[in-house]
């Protein structure tokens, strides 16, 4: 041995703190530089990529200002494939692109054949159901791993829903949203 150690084993060991919350508001979303990057960034993403695609990007300004990207064109089936991953992708892309605060990322948003739209009635209508679930059967019901994005549509969908109420387990990618009975001592067995 020449005395040195692995990499691993020169690094501090792994903590884990406490979440930050963020009371501040976030910054507000640049718009016209957003949008002027967003139109740089998928002209060299759509070219190199070899896609035929075109892409309209809308915008709002105000408290709430944010770009929506939609895609249309021959190859728009490839950007939905697998639960939409390429247009996910390119997405989250855009937001290293545009170095968004992560508080932000919700107000530059892809789309394409309206999937965000029917995605969102789905997580809702999946939401409702397994709550009432819950509330009948007393267990609770477990999704399968999802993104922050959804599991946020889940929590909000079901606060203040009677009965029920929702966390999210696990780490990384295997990220899971749980729906347990409010009040674990009426349990159904």
């Amino acid at each position: 041995m020449n005395g040195h150690r692995p990499p691993s084993q020169n690094r501090p060991p792994r903590r884990n703190f406490p979440r930050r919350e963020h009371s501040a508001p976030p910054p507000p979303l640049d718009v016209e530089r957003s949008v002027g990057e967003l139109k740089r960034y998928l002209e060299i993403a759509v070219r190199e990529m070899g896609l035929e695609l075109q892409f309209e990007i809308t915008s709002t300004t105000g408290n709430e200002s944010e770009a929506v990207v939609l895609f249309s064109g021959a190859d728009q089936d490839l950007l939905l494939e697998k639960n939409a991953e390429l247009l996910l992708a390119l997405e989250h892309v855009a937001h290293r692109w545009l170095r968004l605060d992560p508080r932000l990322h919700d107000r530059v948003r892809f789309d394409c054949g309206d999937y965000r739209a029917t995605r969102l009635a789905e997580l809702k209508l999946s939401a409702r159901v397994a709550a009432q679930r819950v509330r009948e059967t007393g267990q609770p019901f477990q999704f399968n791993p999802m993104s922050s994005r959804e599991r946020r549509i889940v929590h909000l969908e079901l606060t203040g829903a009677p009965g029920v109420r929702t966390e999210s387990e696990g780490v990384g990618d295997h990220r899971q949203l749980v729906i347990y009975p409010a009040n674990p001592q009426t349990s159904k067995r």
